[in-house]
């Protein structure tokens, strides 16, 4: 998993909770901490440190790396404007990760492996993405569109009617605007 996720868990966790509990977190994922944005690391240390932060906040993994991915949308789109500019609502945002956004990723951080999403708009209201991915962070996706609405000022139904989590054949990520 490329760095500059581990530098937004970072940041989440030192805005929310403060530089110690940060260091603390890493000594006692047992990770080196020391992420650098183009650095490559194991998924491995991501759910070590979730881990970590859900034991110390009474919850559980998925709820932490969702949390981070909410939280991240700002500063993602402080750091990359040209990706949120562009557009109006969190619809049109999100149908550009295949096309746009992921292939930008890629280039920006050689050796980036990002989801892919197959998108469904069978109903105007309603974007079906099926979650394509190796890593499993449907969570993280999960997190990422709430944080996006809430960018957009958007209020969406964001529900996940399969995933493989719970044993299905893929993840589906359902996102209605209301």
């Amino acid at each position: 998993m490329k760095g500059v996720i581990f530098n937004l868990v970072e940041d989440v966790v030192r805005t929310e909770q403060g530089d110690d509990v940060w260091d603390e977190v890493v000594d006692d994922a047992g990770v080196t901490g020391a992420y650098t944005s183009l650095g490559n690391y194991p998924d491995a240390d991501l759910v070590a440190l979730a881990a970590t932060v859900a034991r110390r906040n009474g919850t559980d993994t998925s709820s932490v790396v969702r949390h981070i991915g909410h939280q991240s949308i700002e500063p993602l789109a402080a750091r990359y404007p040209e990706f949120f500019a562009p557009h109006d609502d969190v619809r049109s945002f999100l149908m550009t990760l295949n096309g746009i956004i992921h292939p930008e990723v890629r280039k920006l951080y050689p050796g980036a492996i990002t989801p892919e999403f197959d998108m469904r708009t069978d109903e105007p209201d309603v974007l079906e993405m099926v979650y394509r991915s190796a890593r499993g962070r449907c969570d993280l996706a999960e997190g990422l569109i709430l944080g996006a609405a809430e960018y957009y000022g958007q209020t969406i139904e964001l529900t996940q009617p399969m995933c493989t989590h719970r044993g299905d054949d893929l993840c589906v990520l359902r996102v209605r605007t209301t």
